[in-house]
C-alpha cells in the first residue's frame, strides 16, 4: 500500500509541459533584465564610447606624421605625434579596465537576479511539477543555463551600442578623407550579411541541443552519485553500463561544441576575407590617386587604417547577431521556468488562517490528473479553479467537457483527463485520527496532500474549521500542519539544523524536549558531537528509525494542529518501529491526524478508516466494523495484518 505521485498515475512527459514560445524570447525582454542597472550601464557605455573615440585618433596622427612632420622636418611636431601614439593606447587601456570591472559587476548582478527569480518561482510550484521534473534538469537551468548567457547579455547591451557608434563615426571620417573611396568601402558592407542567416539558425539549434544534453548529464550525476543511486549501481554491478552512458553523453557534448565552434569559425573566415578585399581595392585606387597627385600618402594610410576599424565592428555586429540567436535557445529554457504559473497559489483576497481547532472536512472531492495538456499555464490554473467549484466529480466531468470546448475555441487543447480520485467525502473532528488504507496507486497520498494544498482538487472543497483551504494564505495554512512521510528527508547538515527547519529560532531546550518526546534524545547525546553531528546527505549516516524519530521531533517542534502521516512506520524493523510508534503516539496527542495506514497498530488506533480503491472510497468504518463487512479491508487485513496481529498477541 505504498504511496506515489498524484493518484499513483504516470508522469507527464516533458513534451506535455507548457513551453515558452519563441516569440516571448525577444531582445526587448532580455534588455528588461538590466532595468535595475541602467545607471551603471550608461557609465559603461560612456566609457566604451570614450575608448572608441580615442581609438579613432591614431590614424589621423599617422597622417600628420607622414604628410607634414616628416616631409617638412618638424621634429617638435613629430615628437608630439609620437607621444600621442604612446599615451592614447595607455589611456584607452585604463578606461577598458574600469569598463570591464563595471561590466562584470552588472552582468553578475543580472545573473544573480535571474537565478533568484527562477528559484523563487520554482519554490512556488505545486508537487505536480516536482513529480514530473528531473532534479538535474532544474539544477542545469538555474546554474548552467543562467551562467551561459553571461557573455551574450554583455554583448547585447554594451558592444552593440559601442560598435554602432564606431561604424557611424568611421564612415563619417572616411567620407571626409575621400568620398569616392568611402563609397567603394561602404558598397562592400552588404557582402558581410550573406553568411549570417544560415549560421544564426544553425548555432541556435546546436546550442539548444547542447544544453539539453548537459541537463541529462547533470541528472545522471545527481542520480548516480547520490547515496541511494551509488548503492544501487554497486549492488547490481552496473558501474560499466553507467560509465558508458556518461561517456556517450559526454562525447555528444564534445561533438556539439566542436560543431558550434566550427560553424563560428567558418562564419569568421567568410567575413574576414572581405576585409582584405576592401583594403586591396583601396590600395589600387588610392595608390593610383597618390601617383596622380590627387591624394596624399598619409591620407591613404589613414584611410586603410580606418577601413580596418570599419570592417572589424561590422563583423562584430554581425557576429553579435549570431551570438544572440545562439542565446535565444538558452533564454527560451530560462524563461519557460520563469513564466510557469503555479497550479497552487494564494487566491486574490486570501485571508490569514489563525490558530485552528483541527476540524477537517472533505466535501465531494475529485482530482483529475491532466495528460497531454497544451496551452498557457495560466489557462490551466484558471480551468482547475473553475472545476474546483463543481458540486461533484460527475458534475466536474460534465463541466470539464464544456470547458474543453471553450478552451479549444481559444486555441488551448486538452487531449486527455484522467480522474485519480472521485467524489470523496469525509471529516475528522478535532483530535480524531482518520486512517486511509488501500492498494498502491489508489490516490491516498494525493488525497491527504490536499489538506496542505500540495495538490488542489479538481472538484469539491477541502475545509479546515469550516474554511475552504483555497480561501486562506498558503503560509498560514501550512503553519498549522506537520507532515511525516515513510522516507523522512534530512538535509546534509547537523541534527540541530535539521530540527530548526521546523522552527528557526528554536532553543536547545526546546529541541531537547521535542527529541525526548520522540525518543531520540538519548541517542543524540550519545554521539561525540551531539546535536552538532552532521547527518550526511539525506541523513544516510543514521538508520531509518533514527531518521524517522528526528523527523517526528521536527514535527513536534512545529506544534501543528493537524498531522499527516504518510506510511511513517513502513520499512522499519520491529525494534525501530516500536520506538517510532511510541514517538508518533506522543506526536498525535490532541492533534487531528490523517494517516496512510500500513502497520496494524496505526489502523487499530484510528477513529475512522477509509478504504480507497481506484480513486473511490469503497468502505468506511472502524476496524471491527470493516472486518465484519468481509470486503476489501478484511482481505487486506488477512493478508497483510493478520501475521502482525498474531505476533502482537504473542508479545502480550
Amino acid at each position: 500500500m505504498g504511496s506515489g505521485g498524484p493518484g499513483g498515475m504516470g508522469r507527464l512527459s516533458d513534451r506535455n509541459r507548457p513551453k515558452a514560445k519563441l516569440k516571448d524570447v525577444s531582445i526587448r525582454r532580455i534588455l528588461f533584465l538590466f532595468k535595475r542597472y541602467w545607471g551603471q550601464l550608461l557609465v559603461i557605455v560612456g566609457l566604451a564610447l570614450l575608448a572608441a573615440v580615442m581609438g579613432l585618433i591614431p590614424p589621423l596622427v599617422m597622417k600628420e606624421i607622414i604628410d607634414i612632420a616628416i616631409p617638412q622636418g618638424r621634429v617638435q611636431l613629430l615628437s608630439v605625434m609620437a607621444l600621442m601614439l604612446i599615451v592614447l593606447p595607455v589611456l584607452s587601456g585604463v578606461i577598458g579596465v574600469w569598463q570591464n570591472h563595471l561590466n562584470t559587476k552588472v552582468t553578475q548582478g543580472v545573473i544573480r537576479d535571474l537565478g533568484q527569480s527562477l528559484f523563487h518561482n520554482l519554490q512556488r510550484q505545486s508537487m505536480s511539477f516536482f513529480t514530473d521534473a528531473r532534479s538535474g534538469e532544474i539544477v542545469q537551468r538555474i546554474t548552467g543555463d543562467v551562467q551561459s548567457v553571461q557573455s551574450v547579455v554583455t554583448s547585447i547591451v554594451v558592444s552593440s551600442i559601442t560598435q554602432i557608434v564606431i561604424v557611424i563615426t568611421t564612415i563619417g571620417i572616411l567620407f571626409a578623407l575621400d568620398w569616392k573611396l568611402a563609397i567603394i568601402s561602404v558598397l562592400i558592407l552588404p557582402l558581410f550579411v550573406l553568411p549570417v542567416k544560415k549560421v544564426s539558425k544553425l548555432r541556435k539549434d546546436l546550442r539548444i541541443e547542447t544544453q539539453k544534453v548537459r541537463s541529462d548529464i547533470t541528472s545522471q550525476l545527481n542520480e548516480n552519485f547520490g547515496i541511494s543511486g551509488a548503492l544501487l549501481t554497486r549492488i547490481f554491478g552496473r558501474e560499466k553500463q553507467q560509465e558508458h552512458e556518461f561517456t556517450t553523453m559526454n562525447q555528444k557534448v564534445m561533438d556539439l561544441e566542436l560543431r558550434l565552434n566550427l560553424v563560428g569559425r567558418w562564419f569568421g573566415m567568410a567575413t574576414s576575407t572581405l576585409g582584405p578585399l576592401g583594403t586591396a581595392i583601396i590600395y589600387i585606387y588610392g595608390g593610383y590617386s597618390v601617383i596622380q597627385g590627387d591624394m596624399t600618402l598619409g591620407s591613404i594610410v589613414a584611410f586603410t587604417a580606418y577601413l580596418g576599424r570599419l570592417y572589424m565592428p561590422v563583423g562584430t555586429l554581425l557576429n553579435l547577431h549570431v551570438e544572440v540567436a545562439t542565446a535565444l535557445g538558452v533564454f527560451q529554457r530560462i524563461f519557460e521556468y520563469q513564466d510557469m504559473v503555479p497550479d497552487v497559489m494564494d487566491a486574490d483576497g486570501a485571508c490569514q488562517l489563525g490558530p485552528v481547532a483541527g476540524h477537517v472536512r472533505y466535501k465531494q472531492v475529485s482530482f483529475a490528473y491532466k495528460v497531454g495538456e497544451k496551452g498557457r499555464t495560466g489557462e490551466r490554473r484558471k480551468t482547475e479553479k473553475q472545476g474546483g467549484e463543481a458540486e461533484s466529480g460527475k458534475q466536474a466531468e460534465r463541466g470539464g467537457e464544456a470547458e474543453r470546448e471553450k478552451l479549444a475555441e481559444r486555441g488551448v487543447v486538452r487531449e486527455k483527463v484522467q480522474y485519480a480520485l472521485r467524489d470523496i467525502t469525509f471529516e475528522a473532528q478535532p483530535g480524531e485520527m482518520v486512517a486511509l488504507v488501500g492498494p498502491s496507486g489508489a490516490g491516498k497520498s494525493t488525497l491527504i496532500g490536499m489538506i496542505a494544498r500540495l495538490y488542489d482538487p479538481t472538484a469539491g472543497v477541502v475545509e479546515v474549521d469550516g474554511v475552504n483551504v483555497r480561501d486562506v494564505e498558503l503560509a498560514s495554512l501550512r503553519a498549522q500542519i506537520a507532515y511525516v512521510t515513510q522516507e523522512s528527508f534530512l538535509f546534509h547538515a547537523t541534527i540541530g539544523d535539521n530540527l530548526r527547519f521546523a522552527q528557526e529560532n528554536a532553543t536547545r531546550e526546546e529541541m531537547e524536549a521535542a527529541c525526548r518526546q520522540a525518543y531520540i534524545h538519548d541517542f543524540i547525546v550519545s554521539l561525540p558531537e551531539g546535536y552538532d553531528t552532521m547527518v550526511g546527505e539525506r541523513g544516510h549516516r543514521l538508520s531509518g528509525g533514527e531518521r524517522q524519530r528526528i523527523a517526528i521531533a521536527r514535527a513536534i517542534l512545529k506544534r501543528p494542529r493537524i498531522l499527516i502521516l504518510d506510511e511513517a512506520t513502513s520499512h522499519l524493523d520491529s525494534e525501530s518501529e516500536s520506538y517510532v510508534q511510541a514517538a508518533l503516539e506522543e506526536l498525535m496527542q490532541g492533534r487531528t491526524t490523517l494517516v496512510i495506514a500500513h502497520r496494524l497498530s496505526t489502523v487499530l488506533a484510528a477513529d475512522h478508516i477509509l478504504v480507497i480503491e481506484a480513486g473511490s472510497v469503497v468502505e468506511r468504518g472502524t476496524h471491527s466494523e470493516l472486518l465484519a463487512l468481509e470486503g476489501l479491508y478484511a482481505r487486506l487485513y488477512s493478508t497483510q495484518f493478520a501475521k502482525a496481529a498474531e505476533e502482537a498477541a504473542k508479545g502480550n
